[in-house]
Order: C-alpha cells, then sequence, then structure tokens
C-alpha cells in the first residue's frame, strides 16, 4: 500500500468519526427521545389491554346469551393459583385456589420414619375435581381458579365467577377435630348448569408409604367404605381391585394401616359409586392408588348447600368413635370400624376384652412392652381354668393308657378295630373320661388367640413406641439386617419372630408328647408322620411372621413362653396315682351306670354287630 492510500484512509475516518461528534443529540433530545418510545409502548400495551378486556366482555356477554360456563369464567380458566393455609394445631391443611381443593395435608401429632410430622396428603399425589353437567359444556372445578372471598385461620371460601353467576366451596377446620366441613354452594348457577346436575366427585389418591415395613402395612392399607344404614366394607387389600356399589353409601375412606383420608356426604353418594384400588410397586415410597368416581344432589339455584365432611387423621379407635358424634350420621357413621379388629366374633373379643384390659393398663403409662406382658399375664389367667380341664382331661387318658394298650392286645386284628374302638369308648365311659375334653378348652382359647392376631397390628398406640431392641413395636426389629432382600425372608431377621418360633416348637413337642402318652402305642405309630408333620407349622410361622410387627411376634412369644411355664406347672403338681385312684373310684361309685354302652360306644357296638351278621350272610 502507497503512502497516498494511507493519507486517503486517514482522511475518510476522521470525516466520519467527525461527522458523527457533529451530528450526536444533546442530553436534552436523548431524554425526550426515550421518553416519547416509553409513552408509545405504554400506549400500545392500554390498547392491548382494552382490546383484551373488550374480548372478554363480549365473550361474557356471548357466555350469557349461550350459557356457556368455559366463557363465563373465560378469566378463571388462566388465572394463576396461589396457596391458602388452615391449622386448628392437630391439621395442617394446605389448599390451592386452583379447583378450590386440598393441595397437601400433615399431622402435627405424629411423626414420620424420619421424625417430621405425617405428611398425610401430598402435593401431585392426590387430587379432587367436582364436575356439574352444564346446558352447553360440563364445569368441572379443576379447570378454573377461584378467588378468595374470605378467610381466617381455619376457615377459607373460595368462588368462581361471582354472586349473580357462580359457585362457592368453603372449608373449615373444627376445633380439637380431625374433621374438615366441605360447603359447596350455587349462586344462580341455573343459567349455565342444568336443573338437575348433580354433582359428580372424582377423588385420585396416593396412599404412602408411613412404616418401615411395606409389606405388612400393605396387608391393613384398603379402600375402606360405608353402606347408608348398613355394614362397612372394603375393597381387597391386594393386587388391583375396583367395584361399583349397588347401595348408596355415606362415606368412603382411603385408608392407611394408622391413618385415613375419609370423605362423609350429608345426603350420601349415589349408588353406582366406582371404587379402585391398585398396590404401588415396593420401594417407590408409595403402598396404594386409589380412585373413586361419586354422585351427590345438588341445588343449583343456591337455596341448599351440598354438604360433605373430611376426615384427615389418626385409625385410633376411641378418637374415631368420639368423631361420629361430629359427622351427619351421628353413632351410625360407624367411623371407628376403620380399626380393623376382626370377623365379628373375634372383634366382640376385642371390642369387649382386649380393648378395655389394654386401655386400662395403657392408663398407668408404662411402656407398651410391659403393657403387652401384662396383657398377656392377664389373657392366660382368664383362660387358665380351661387350660387345667384340657391338660387334666389328657392327664386322665394317660393314666388309663394301660387298659387301653390292654385293649389293643385283646383286639390285634384290623377287623376288630370297631369292637375295640367300641370297648375303649366304654372303657373312658366307667372312668368319666371324655377323650374331646382336651379339645373343647382350646376351641374357646384359639378366638382369643386370632382376635389378638387382629388387634394387635392395628392398635395405633404401640407406633413408634419402642421395648429392648424392637425400635417400634408396630413393625418389625431388625437386630440383624443385609443389603439383599432374601427369598422368603427378605432383608432382616426378626428376634421376636425367632424367640416366638422357638416357643412354638417347644409347644408343638409337649402337645405331642401329652397326645403320645393318651395314645395306644398302636396308635403313637399311626400318628408318628403327622406328628412329624405337626413341626412344619412353627417354621412356616417364621417365614410367615418375619416381617409382621414387633409388637405382635413379642406377645405371641410371651404368649408361647407363659403356655410352657403353665404346662410345666401342672405336670409339676399332677400326681398320676392320686388321678389314678380318683378314676378308679369314680367307676366303683358309678359302675351299675356304665354297664349297658350308650352314646358312641353305644353306635360303634351297633355298627360292630350290624358288620358281623353281615358277614354271616
Amino acid at each position: 500500500m502507497d503512502k497516498n492510500t494511507i493519507i486517503g484512509f486517514v482522511l475518510i475516518a476522521i470525516v466520519v468519526f467527525g461527522f458523527s461528534w457533529y451530528s450526536q443529540p444533546s442530553e436534552e433530545e436523548q431524554a425526550a427521545f426515550i421518553e416519547a418510545a416509553r409513552q408509545d409502548s405504554i400506549n400500545r400495551a392500554e390498547a392491548q389491554a382494552a382490546e383484551m378486556a373488550q374480548a372478554a366482555e363480549k365473550a361474557r356477554k356471548l357466555a350469557q346469551e349461550a350459557n356457556d360456563s368455559s366463557a363465563l369464567f373465560f378469566e378463571a380458566r388462566n388465572a394463576p393459583a396461589q396457596d391458602v393455609k388452615l391449622s386448628n394445631g392437630l391439621i395442617d391443611l394446605t389448599l390451592s385456589t386452583r379447583g378450590a381443593t386440598v393441595k397437601s395435608a400433615r399431622l402435627a401429632n405424629f411423626n414420620d420414619q424420619e421424625s417430621k410430622p405425617v405428611r398425610l396428603i401430598r402435593n401431585g399425589k392426590n387430587g379432587m375435581t367436582f364436575c356439574f353437567a352444564g346446558k352447553q359444556d360440563n364445569l368441572e372445578t379443576g379447570d378454573f381458579t377461584f378467588k378468595t372471598v374470605a378467610k381466617t385461620g381455619k376457615s377459607v371460601t373460595m368462588r368462581l365467577g361471582d354472586e349473580q353467576c357462580g359457585l362457592d366451596i368453603s372449608y373449615t377446620l373444627n376445633d380439637d377435630s380431625y374433621l374438615v366441613n366441605v360447603d359447596i354452594q350455587a349462586h344462580n348457577m341455573g343459567k349455565v348448569l342444568l336443573p338437575n346436575s348433580g354433582i359428580a366427585t372424582n377423588w385420585y389418591y396416593v396412599a404412602a408409604q408411613q412404616e418401615k415395613g411395606f409389606d405388612f402395612e400393605d396387608r391393613y392399607t384398603a379402600l375402606t367404605f360405608k353402606k347408608k344404614g348398613g355394614g362397612v366394607d372394603n375393597l381387597s387389600a391386594s393386587g388391583e381391585n375396583d367395584e361399583t356399589t349397588e347401595d348408596d353409601i355415606d362415606w368412603v375412606a382411603f385408608k392407611n394401616q394408622f391413618f385415613s383420608y375419609v370423605l362423609i356426604s350429608q345426603d350420601g353418594f349415589n349408588s353406582g359409586a366406582e371404587l379402585s384400588s391398585k398396590t404401588c410397586r415396593k420401594g417407590s415410597g408409595d403402598l396404594k392408588e386409589y380412585h373413586a368416581q361419586l354422585s351427590s344432589s345438588f341445588d343449583v339455584s343456591g337455596r341448599k348447600a351440598t354438604k360433605m365432611q373430611m376426615y384427615i387423621g389418626p385409625n385410633d379407635f376411641h378418637l374415631l368413635k368420639a368423631h361420629n358424634s361430629m359427622t351427619f350420621q351421628k353413632d351410625d357413621a360407624d367411623l371407628e370400624k376403620l380399626v380393623d379388629l376382626g370377623w365379628p366374633l373375634f372383634r366382640w373379643i376385642n371390642r369387649w376384652i382386649i380393648l378395655p384390659l389394654f386401655d386400662f393398663l395403657t392408663g398407668f403409662g408404662l411402656n407398651m412392652g410391659i403393657v403387652l406382658l401384662l396383657l398377656t399375664i392377664i389373657v392366660k389367667a382368664l383362660v387358665y381354668p380351661t387350660t387345667k380341664k384340657s391338660f387334666l382331661s389328657s392327664a386322665r387318658m394317660r393314666v388309663l393308657k394301660p387298659q387301653v394298650d390292654a385293649l389293643s392286645a385283646k383286639y390285634p386284628r384290623q377287623e376288630d378295630a370297631m369292637k375295640k374302638q367300641a370297648e375303649m369308648m366304654q372303657l373312658y365311659k366307667e372312668y368319666g373320661v371324655s377323650p374331646m375334653g382336651g379339645c373343647l378348652p382350646m376351641l374357646i382359647q384359639a378366638p382369643i388367640w386370632i382376635a389378638l392376631f387382629n388387634f394387635v397390628p392395628n392398635a395405633i398406640e404401640l407406633r413408634g413406641q419402642s421395648f429392648l431392641w424392637a425400635k417400634d413395636l408396630s413393625s418389625y426389629d431388625e437386630l440383624i439386617s443385609w443389603d439383599t432382600d432374601l427369598w422368603l425372608i427378605g432383608d432382616h431377621l426378626s428376634i421376636f419372630c425367632i424367640l416366638f418360633s422357638l416357643t412354638n416348637i417347644v409347644n408343638t413337642w409337649i402337645s405331642m408328647r401329652q397326645q403320645q402318652n393318651q395314645m395306644s402305642s398302636e396308635q403313637a405309630s399311626q400318628m408318628k408322620m403327622m406328628q412329624y408333620m405337626m413341626y412344619i407349622m412353627p417354621l412356616m410361622f417364621f417365614f410367615m411372621f418375619n416381617n409382621y410387627s414387633s409388637g405382635l411376634c413379642y406377645y405371641y412369644f410371651l404368649s408361647g413362653l407363659t403356655s410352657i411355664l403353665i404346662m410345666w406347672y401342672l405336670r409339676k403338681t399332677t400326681d398320676d396315682d392320686k388321678l389314678l385312684a380318683k378314676l378308679e373310684a369314680y367307676r366303683e361309685a358309678h359302675k351299675n351306670d356304665a354297664r349297658k354302652p350308650s352314646g358312641m360306644a353305644a353306635r360303634l357296638a351297633a355298627l360292630q354287630e350290624q358288620m358281623e351278621q353281615q358277614k354271616k350272610k
């Protein structure tokens, strides 16, 4: 590049920069330009807002003319949602103005596994939408954002539309209660809704795993409902289940083992309610996925509000029973049946025997392990007379074993089995011994044993209570655990379950010994295989109960241990010679009464005689 070219570029640059500097506006001119641009932006925004307002007003007028709810509440469709918080010291409730529905709920007096308040309702894991049949289209509350028109610390009223045409949904927390009152009231909604619209409630809820053991908690987590004027029923707790009800129902409960989320209707939900539940994947943190589609009455004119209630709280028998009087159905609500105390017979035993004893013992403020120990002792004391009667019946047959062996020697042939059995029955009659005497008392004890199988896992008082190495008596104890989930066992060994199984083996051995001592040698030989099979049951109990609550295994261990001690005491205090002398004295005193066979002995003798006559022919 030559000298003249370089000089030319320099002159051009000087001219460009000089002109830019000379033509630059002053500060006053710059401020005026910015202000003009800002005012122009404001004018455009105001014009756009005016156009939107005109469009909304036009849509409103068209909606009023066409009775179209979607257009009438157009502004509420895309409005931002807000959270509303209510609390009464027991429930911390969060509601959303989007759909005017419950978003989450925490129970202040109950902790989860992380020692934080139990979140019974979780955001994103539940939903409740009310649907109304419209003249042009259906109105679903979940499509709209409501406005908060009244609010206190324990109540809120949210509105869709206005008093000229709208819908109010109110929530009120009761003092010292787990009940939430829900009122749904229309304001001249006859413009957009059909006269007999009714309310279709679509309710969805995922029950969280609140306790340590998934399998055990899942057994007691089930969708439960009460028929109007009838009993309480539930879907199966296992697998995937659904049901369409044939009767009107008072309430539906999405139930966990120790907590429930219940929806109660004042006028009842109509028949044809569609209910379903599905077990969630283990390890997901969830237990059950529930759905309920319910229908109930609704006054579109607004003269009468549709009233519902929600129970969001623990499955405590006495607490639920106290809440009955606060519901629409009063004492007929039967909320306490959310605590599963078993089938009618076992429920009666739990309700009128076990529960009063348990309440009496817990009233002393004792550790729950001590309460279960005392409960075991009291129950064993109550059934001790039948236990003693059963033992003495076995002891009488034991001391008569020489006579029974003599009959076996007298009739060695299989063809004489009925004759031998008839004489054996006659022998027992002469000595006043009943072969069934040891069984009937055990049949009396069995219902109590089964009743406690239902009671202990449902006693919320055991939840979170520790004893010895068990950190929570409502769940399994895991003193020994590992990471791998082994088949039939899982990832732990329950020490209380092992102790229960061991005492069960010892009790089985004692029972087998008693049976052997009262059988003839031939009978004992024939029953040997059956006796060995009896030992399989304690082994099965170990695999069945390893995931059960430590409180239940602890109770069964105590029950088995006390049974062993009672059997030892009775055997120690029973003199076989004195017992045989009493039997001989009875035989002597009733020898004239026992000459002619009767009862089973008579029937066997008649059958034997009939068979012999047929052989002669």
